[in-house]
């Protein structure tokens, strides 16, 4: 199966690798002490504290896993190859909302790095996918649940 490219800016990746430095550190020591209090409660077969810890130390080698596939296959944006003429990733693109009359600012980012509370959407969402490629003033459509929305690019900055 041939992986997919993951999309990162250098502050993205900078921030899988220290996730995943904490995982295979921190996190697997912790939970390793946790295995090593429970396992002291005797018994294993009525020990839920046991239980829990190996479940948690499944779903972090789960997570560790994850991550360093992530890694492997990123492909970090270099900031000067993002320009202003065209929307990529890296860019923050101010909209307007045609329907609400509202004007919204997104950074378009990679899937790994979406963060809604800052605006940061994905390339591969609907709206960061009808904005890919769009240059100012151009009016893009979305087909969203609620129906067809357009937004009007207003300014295209790094």
């Amino acid at each position: 199966m041939e992986e997919k490219e993951v999309l990162l800016t250098q502050e993205g990746f900078n921030n899988l690798e220290k996730e995943l430095n904490y995982l295979r550190t921190e996190k697997r020591a912790e939970i390793a002490e946790r295995i090593k209090v429970a396992l002291g409660f005797g018994d294993l077969s009525e020990n839920s504290e046991y239980d829990e810890a190996k479940t948690a130390q499944a779903e972090n080698e789960v997570k560790i896993a994850e991550l360093e596939n992530k890694v492997r296959h990123a492909k970090i944006i270099d900031e000067k190859e993002i320009d202003t003429e065209t929307v990529q990733v890296g860019n923050i693109v101010k909209v307007l909302d045609m329907e609400f009359d509202e004007k919204i600012e997104y950074t378009i980012v990679g899937s790994t790095e979406v963060n809604l509370l800052e605006n940061k959407i994905s390339n591969e969402s609907p709206l960061g996918a009808a904005l890919l490629g769009a240059k100012k003033n151009k009016v893009v459509e979305v087909n969203a649940p609620a129906g067809v929305m357009k937004y009007k690019i207003l300014s295209i900055k790094k």
